[in-house]
């Protein structure tokens, strides 16, 4: 039976996960466009139905796989490899405290779509108390990691304005 908080609340978990993928396609297709190889990483993509199996499970194992990026992406040029985590606020904030506190991915980037920006910080700078927010200056185009064309990002900022504007 289904009652009406019940359902809300599957409507609110739905709507997150709907942006979550927007935000993730954006992403996905950003990289492509530069020339990078990208790798689903995160359990939605490789172990379809995970979710379910999951749901009530506490054990360390479980949390390792909720936890994992949404990413793993090779550079074009120097073959580096990078796991990346892309998430989707309407606010345009993101910090240490919206992590999991034992995150087991301390390499992986945390890559922040808003309605008006593209942002990037690593976990061990979200962990040293940098954060992202409307106002910080930590954009994509600037991790010199990835080398990225500005122009690009531009382009799909403005995507991100198009598919968000009027959602929380």
């Amino acid at each position: 039976m289904t009652t009406k908080a019940n359902s809300n609340s599957t409507q609110s978990w739905s709507q997150r996960a709907l942006k979550g993928r927007v935000a993730e396609t954006l992403i996905e297709q950003l990289f492509t466009k530069l020339g990078y190889k990208v790798f689903h990483y995160g359990m939605e993509k490789t172990i379809p139905g995970i979710i379910e199996l999951l749901q009530g499970v506490n054990t360390n194992v479980a949390k390792q796989i909720r936890t994992m990026p949404d990413f793993v992406m090779q550079h074009p040029k120097t073959g580096d490899v990078n796991l990346v985590e892309v998430k989707y606020r309407a606010n345009g904030q993101f910090s240490f405290e919206d992590t999991k506190s034992d995150y087991p991915y301390e390499n992986a980037f945390f890559i922040i779509v808003s309605r008006r920006h593209i942002k990037c910080l690593t976990y061990e700078e979200l962990k040293t108390g940098q954060s992202i927010s409307p106002t910080s200056r930590n954009y994509l185009y600037k991790r010199q990691e990835f080398e990225l064309d500005k122009e690009v990002i531009k382009e799909f900022c403005g995507f991100a304005v198009q598919f968000f504007t009027g959602v929380e």
